[in-house]
């Protein structure tokens, strides 16, 4: 039997051997459900990143006018599109958007890409604007 240590992939591959076969006396049991916690794992990183890429380019939006352009306004429409996208394939996700202790680090994670991105520090201490309402809609733009 391959070890779940030594090669992950090989592993996965004989698992789902495995229970194709039907021979599920044979499965390592506590790995696979390790590996499908991983997976919800995965999703929720994913659309915390694609958040705070979101929020950090709203910040910048509002907080250097001047410097407003095209690569901005892609760069929000896109990430945008990937969290409808999350939340579509992973509707259970929706519930992090109003989750606060997810929504501080997703906001700390903003205005840290928002301060080394621009320099600035007079950002917020909690995100001034509605996750659903404006941050997710699609034309909206932070004045």
């Amino acid at each position: 039997m391959q070890s779940y240590e030594s090669d992950v992939v090989a592993w996965a591959n004989e698992q789902a051997r495995l229970i194709r076969a039907g021979r599920f006396d044979q499965l390592d049991i506590e790995h696979i459900a390790e590996e499908i916690e991983d997976v919800g794992k995965s999703e929720q990183w994913e659309l915390a990143s694609r958040m705070a890429v979101l929020l950090a380019h709203l910040l910048k939006w509002e907080y250097q006018p001047a410097r407003r352009g095209a690569s901005w306004e892609i760069t929000i429409r896109s990430h945008r599109k990937e969290v409808a996208y999350i939340l579509y394939e992973s509707p259970s996700l929706k519930g992090k958007l109003v989750e606060p202790r997810w929504l501080e680090m997703v906001w700390a994670k903003a205005i840290n890409q928002a301060n080394a991105e621009t320099g600035l520090t007079n950002f917020p201490d909690e995100c001034p604007w509605s996750i659903n309402d404006e941050v997710l809609k699609e034309a909206w733009l932070p004045d």
